[in-house]
């Protein structure tokens, strides 16, 4: 097991040179490969810096680059212009697209007993290992597996084998690991490089992905106080090891502790990254923990025009809708469809505010029916972008029109609490 980089503090800011010239470091240490497949993630992390990873990644191999395989996970497959946009000169002739209902391969099973000793004796379901078939049986001599590292609402701190067995996981994999994340529970795990989904992803990785030869190349990226954005930090490595070095180094930039809740947070939603609520419910995990009890969270979302990333889901969010979790568990006893689709049960739970704040979507292509029919408040796009315009408003805390507020330009990028709720 071997760590090719681990550069990164909380002041370092990484140029995109810098960047390429420590990617071409450690991909040199590994030796010729001339079958090598590269997993980034898709546009919903596109401020990862992936795109432009995989590009530098394409420059140095040139044609033993053989394929691209965005981690999708259960979201929408990335349109031309998409990758265009994310990954540049990368020809678009090497992109697959991940179907996570059809395309895996198990690899081995995580036993019942397991899932029963992490979940605290909630689940006792086994959990099926699933990538990918391009990634078990395509032949590649190396799999470099791209991706920020940043808190997550299901796995704690996101990326490292969450890319590969969720990212190109299959629906029993991904919707039984959404589950227990969300049964254990969310403000449990967030920020927490340990957990118990981590461990079952570990204990998959460690019985069922050793013989394949992956590198996974992290990233931490974080706010500039001056504004913009700035690579923290890049690792790579094929073990742990890199994963705990860029998780603790997300820990100091991305984590932020404040010192009392928030009675308004406003979020806005680039329409670029987000165009569902499965998407942007992310404003209501990364808050959810600095919000005061009858706060008030507004999330601006002009590219939202969905619920669910696929058809299957979107319906399945339309029928049950963001009512908490009593209300979703019960609904998964009661009904097949949901407890055929745990992934979606999951995030049912995960973006209520189980009554304890109020949620207020701002979406551009829902209506005020739609949203409201799902357990979330409407307001109109235009008029709050008028009262709260992200031009205008800087990170953190503002002032508008006498009402203080916090603004969160992008909720992807970090985790917020206050003390209490640590």
């Amino acid at each position: 097991m071997s760590l090719y980089c681990a550069t990164g503090s909380i002041e370092t800011d990484l140029s995109p040179r810098q960047l390429q010239n420590l990617l071409a470091e450690a991909l040199a240490q590994l030796g010729p490969r001339n079958r090598v497949l590269v997993v980034p993630p898709d546009q919903s992390r596109e401020h990862s810096r992936a795109g432009e990873l995989t590009s530098y990644a394409w420059q140095y191999y040139g044609d033993r680059l053989k394929a691209v395989l965005p981690a999708l996970g259960t979201h929408t497959a990335m349109r031309p212009d998409q990758i265009a946009h994310m990954f540049g000169d990368v020809p678009q002739n090497l992109f697959r697209i991940h179907n996570w209902r059809t395309d895996v391969e198990t690899l081995g099973e995580v036993p019942s007993t397991f899932i029963h000793e992490q979940s605290e004796g909630k689940l006792s379901y086994a959990w099926p290992a699933q990538v990918n078939r391009l990634i078990s049986q395509g032949n590649f001599d190396l799999i470099l597996s791209i991706g920020q590292v940043v808190p997550h609402e299901v796995i704690g701190m996101a990326n490292y084998t969450k890319n590969i067995l969720v990212g190109t996981g299959g629906r029993e994999g991904i919707n039984r690991s959404h589950y227990l994340g969300a049964v254990y529970g969310m403000e449990r795990i967030m920020g927490r490089a340990e957990n118990p989904v981590r461990s079952v992803l570990n204990y998959a990785s460690d019985r069922f992905l050793r013989h394949l030869p992956i590198v996974y190349v992290l990233t931490v990226v974080a706010f500039r106080a001056e504004g913009g954005l700035a690579v923290r930090g890049l690792f790579i490595g094929d073990d742990a090891e890199c994963f705990h070095l860029a998780a603790d180094l997300s820990l100091k930039v991305n984590f932020e502790i404040l010192d009392t809740p928030l009675k308004k947070a406003v979020v806005y939603l680039d329409p670029g990254e987000f165009h569902s609520t499965w998407l942007g419910n992310k404003a209501v995990y990364r808050t959810r923990m600095a919000l005061a009890d009858s706060a008030n969270l507004i999330i601006l979302a002009p590219g939202v025009k969905d619920f669910g990333e696929d058809q299957i889901i979107d319906a399945l969010i339309r029928k049950y809708g963001y009512r908490g979790t009593p209300a979703t568990l019960a609904a998964v006893k009661a009904n097949a469809d949901l407890a055929h689709d745990l992934s979606a049960a999951a995030h049912l739970i995960h973006g209520s505010s189980e009554g304890r704040f109020n949620i207020t979507w701002c979406p551009g292509h829902l209506t005020r029916q739609e949203v409201e029919s799902v357990g979330f408040n409407y307001a109109d796009l235009n008029t709050m972008l008028q009262r709260y315009d992200p031009e205008k408003l800087t990170h953190g805390y503002n002032q508008v029109d006498g009402e203080d507020i916090f603004f969160i330009a992008n909720p992807g990028l970090g985790l917020w609490a206050h003390r209490s709720r640590l």
